[in-house]
């Protein structure tokens, strides 16, 4: 795995502390890691931007941003009001490749969805593996999910549409795993990797993001698969967090 892109099933469930928590996995093991986000928007005065919130957390890490937006909409809308440069996927697979060449791991981080609109033509994160591969680059997809009830929707609809493009999924995480989880989160460990046909590789503790680095870094280790560097396995989840009997 070189190029790995982040995608979800939606905004704010966890893309990027998954981000900071591989990166922070791969840079405790040596290896140099890159995180791109072609396009941020809507940040707050004084918040980090998601490249820095990565780096917060995980360490010395190189970091890229192709373009920022001012208010919190999706990039080709953010663009288009702000009057700035749309980001097209094939300028996020170019610099991509670029940071490749001098890092053992590069993270792309997508900007909400996976079908989310960075230009006009509609570009979305999807192409970025094409171009990438256009590029020589091989890359696959990682998908972010949430936990309750309506995520096996939204993670089955996200999934088909990349094998519908002929992508290859790595996997899915959930992105932020509650401390009190309730029935559909329970089922859901058993029913996500059925309904995208891929394998369930960690759920991230809600409000992780809120620790520091020491802290976070074992925290990342426990709540991810060996695939992404850590020791998460999913039989030993399920059996911590069996669902309940029927009724």
């Amino acid at each position: 795995m070189r190029v790995l892109i982040i995608t979800g099933t939606g905004t704010e469930i966890g893309k990027t502390v998954v981000t900071a928590a591989i990166a922070s996995l791969a840079v405790a093991a040596g290896r140099r890691v890159a995180v791109l986000k072609p396009a941020q928007a809507g940040l707050t005065p004084g918040e980090l931007c998601d490249v820095e919130e990565a780096a917060r957390l995980a360490g010395p890490i190189t970091c890229s941003e192709l373009a920022r937006y001012p208010e919190p909409l999706a990039p080709a809308t953010g663009a288009r009001r702000s009057g700035l440069p749309p980001v097209h996927p094939q300028h996020a697979a170019e610099q991509a490749t670029r940071l490749a060449d001098s890092h053992d791991l590069v993270l792309i981080e997508g900007a909400g969805g996976l079908l989310v609109r960075y230009d006009p033509q509609g570009g979305t994160i999807a192409d970025v593996p094409i171009a990438l591969r256009a590029l020589g680059v091989e890359s696959t997809v990682l998908i972010i999910t949430t936990a309750g009830l309506g995520t096996l929707n939204t993670t089955a609809l996200t999934a088909e549409a990349l094998r519908t493009r002929g992508l290859p999924l790595h996997g899915l995480v959930i992105g932020s795993w509650p401390a009190v989880p309730d029935l559909a989160a329970r089922c859901n460990l058993t029913d996500l990797p059925a309904v995208a046909n891929a394998p369930l590789l960690g759920a991230l503790p809600e409000r992780c993001a809120k620790h520091d680095r020491k802290a976070f870094l074992p925290m990342a280790r426990a709540s991810l698969a060996p695939e992404l560097g850590g020791t998460w396995s999913h039989p030993a989840f399920l059996a911590r967090h069996p669902e309940p009997d029927h009724i």
